[in-house]
């Protein structure tokens, strides 16, 4: 008599659900812990890209590596590439306007070739998807003195080119609340300004003449009040939108009859 076909056995996979179980519990503990305790949102949201990549088995893309992505095509789009470079920072994303490309030179001015670019980008960052991200504007300049009515000194010249944009910004419609303006004049160059003798060194000054745009998520306590303004705009707009009548101060409801009559009073 032959012996039955030989069937391989199928494997025993319950333990899975042991693993799963343990892997949600852990990451119940690490939420529990982060919501205790404050903690750096741009290294978190790296560490959980990274997460979710190993997880799926391809790489994960998380918001500030899409906004990088997004911000360095339409640099290249306009052929600005020369003028904004787009790199990851300890906060999250800083893009860099080299001041040459977009000032005219000792003034906040910006260059009417220039708007298109900071156009792109106050569209890019102004997208639904980045709607709880900070934008920090800074103004930096060389080491040279500015002295005149509109710029006493180069603090005046770095704030003015950083509210510059912002004001930019928010005329492209990004929320002002998202928005802030700073001016660090010459304190923090990328580069040395001079040489040990003293004598300058241009090409560091043009590169220490920047307007960098800081890119930041917001901590949860931010995000809270910015969702708490926003509800309450939310609920005063319908106020704000009471239909008037052409050429009177009164709500339609209360218009006159058109037999010159007073309407009816209201119950």
């Amino acid at each position: 008599m032959a012996p039955p076909p030989y069937q391989e056995e199928a494997e025993d996979e319950s333990w899975l659900t042991t693993y799963a179980d343990a892997v949600t519990l852990l990451m119940a503990f690490f939420v529990m812990l982060l919501s205790m305790s404050s903690f750096d949102v741009a290294r978190f949201e790296k560490a959980a890209e990274e997460i979710r990549g190993d997880f799926s088995g391809r790489k994960a893309q998380g918001p500030i590596s899409l906004m990088k992505e997004e911000v360095q095509d339409l640099v290249y789009e306009v052929q600005a590439d020369q003028a904004v470079t787009v790199e990851t920072s300890g906060r999250g994303l800083s893009i860099e306007l080299a001041s040459g490309a977009f000032y005219k030179s000792g003034s906040s001015e910006i260059r009417e070739e220039a708007v298109p670019v900071l156009a792109k980008i106050a569209e890019t960052l102004g997208a639904p998807r980045y709607a709880y991200y900070l934008f920090s504007v800074e103004g930096h300049t060389d080491d040279v003195p500015i002295n005149t009515p509109r710029y006493p000194s180069n603090w005046e010249l770095s704030t003015g080119r950083a509210t510059a944009v912002v004001r930019f910004f928010i005329e492209h419609g990004l929320d002002p609340e998202k928005l802030r303006a700073v001016g660090f004049a010459e304190t923090r160059p990328k580069a040395v300004n001079r040489d040990a003798s003293g004598a300058p060194i241009p090409a560091n000054q043009a590169l220490n003449r920047r307007v960098t745009i800081e890119v930041s998520a917001m901590s949860i306590e931010e995000k809270k009040m910015f969702q708490m303004k926003a509800a309450a705009q939310a609920q005063q707009a319908p106020r704000a939108s009471v239909d008037l009548a052409p050429g009177s101060n009164r709500p339609n409801g209360d218009r006159p009859a058109s037999d010159g009559t007073a309407p009816a009073s209201r119950q």
